[in-house]
């Protein structure tokens, strides 16, 4: 089930982004074929895996190189992970791999991406969003700047972008017969997520140290706070009604601090705001302010939110093989995928995908024999 139910993707392991990106592909129905190492990692207790069976090859074994090729062939996407220039000398790359099937998107999931001085040094997440203005701009002013996770580069830049760009190019594919390759550099999508901020800084409302902006933890009213029990929560009420029931309800004058976006003011209200939040619980807060128009939540750790009523009503967690892990998202009224399936171990149908490209068993064995494939 699901919307991308019919769709074929051939994945070639890897870590982080793509792995992200053919899951959202299968969370929502596509079928897709993961091509492991014969060595590759036991994918069954990593959520990025989820959903996708396994077929281990030796890329480097001609025998393992002419069977994925014959897999690619009967499908709609290839995703492949590696630096520029990897897939060529496997002999797999765009110009072999279109010519077999001129359909096929070719999805390439990079950090700097395939062309620019820096294409083929190597770097992780933290440098990617380093270099095009993220990190610079998180963190409190006058210290150092904080990484954001791994959630810009590797993820939203990343896997879900390349995503994009892969659903983008299956739908010109359809209707014109013709594949085409994605260039999907974390470098580019980190980028892109910046596109509200880049018109800040052109129209000078994103100027000066970081942590200095409305929505950068500058703005009292657009903040963290700690409370009594040395916990955490958060508010947002950037439209004017909404700020005036933040203050009404906790015990502040509106009229006192009715300059909201005066930055002159915002030292001093945010020292009352910090005394007021430390006079009660987090919980306390919670049940004072959860559910109102005032933008409030309270600051959960991952083992919290697990059991929080919203979270909970609406199913955003589920429990795959004892694990709890993310739901599919988003939500489709008419086509709901299916309840995610933990994820194979590397090669664990080897020997089922080999038959349905045409292998025979003694042929299967064979492969399997001289190092071309492994079966788990």
């Amino acid at each position: 089930m699901g919307a991308l139910s019919g769709l074929t993707v051939v994945e070639l392991a890897g870590l982080g982004p793509a792995p992200f990106a053919a899951m959202m592909l299968a969370d929502h129905g596509a079928r897709v074929i993961r091509v492991d190492r014969p060595d590759g990692a036991d994918g069954s207790g990593n959520v990025l895996c989820r959903n996708r069976s396994s077929l281990a090859l030796d890329l480097k074994h001609e025998a393992g190189r002419a069977a994925v090729l014959k897999l690619i062939a009967t499908a709609d996407v290839l995703i492949e992970p590696f630096r520029p220039g990897v897939m060529e000398r496997l002999g797999l790359g765009p110009r072999e791999c279109l010519a077999l099937n001129p359909r096929l998107v070719y999805g390439r999931m990079t950090g700097w991406g395939q062309e620019g001085p820096l294409a083929h040094a190597a770097g992780h997440d933290i440098n990617y969003v380093s270099l095009v203005g993220v990190t610079d701009a998180v963190g409190r002013p006058g210290e150092r700047p904080l990484p954001p996770l791994n959630l810009v580069g590797d993820y939203g830049g990343g896997g879900m972008m390349l995503a994009f760009g892969v659903m983008a190019a299956v739908w010109s594919a359809q209707r014109t017969g013709v594949g085409q390759v994605i260039d999907a550099a974390m470098v580019d999508g980190a980028s892109i997520l910046m596109a509200e901020y880049w018109g800040f800084l052109g129209r000078g409302e994103f100027e000066g140290p970081r942590g200095t902006h409305v929505l950068d933890g500058g703005a009292p009213f657009y903040r963290v706070y700690e409370t009594r029990d040395g916990l955490f929560v958060s508010i947002g009420p950037l439209e004017r009604k909404f700020y005036d029931d933040l203050l009404t309800m906790i015990g502040l004058d509106p009229a006192a601090w009715a300059d909201q976006n005066n930055q002159e003011i915002w030292p001093k209200l945010q020292r009352e705001l910090e005394k007021v939040f430390r006079t009660r619980t987090r919980d306390e807060w919670t049940r004072l302010l959860e559910g109102t128009d005032v933008c409030f939540a309270p600051v959960l750790s991952m083992a919290e939110a697990q059991r929080h009523p919203h979270v909970a009503a609406r199913g955003t967690l589920c429990d795959v093989s004892g694990m709890t892990q993310p739901s599919p998202a988003p939500r489709f009224d008419r086509t709901p995928p299916s309840s995610p399936r933990a994820g194979s171990k590397a090669g664990q149908h080897t020997t089922q995908i080999l038959a349905t490209l045409g292998y025979a068993a003694p042929e299967i064995e064979s492969l399997i024999a001289a190092g071309a494939a492994r079966q788990a």
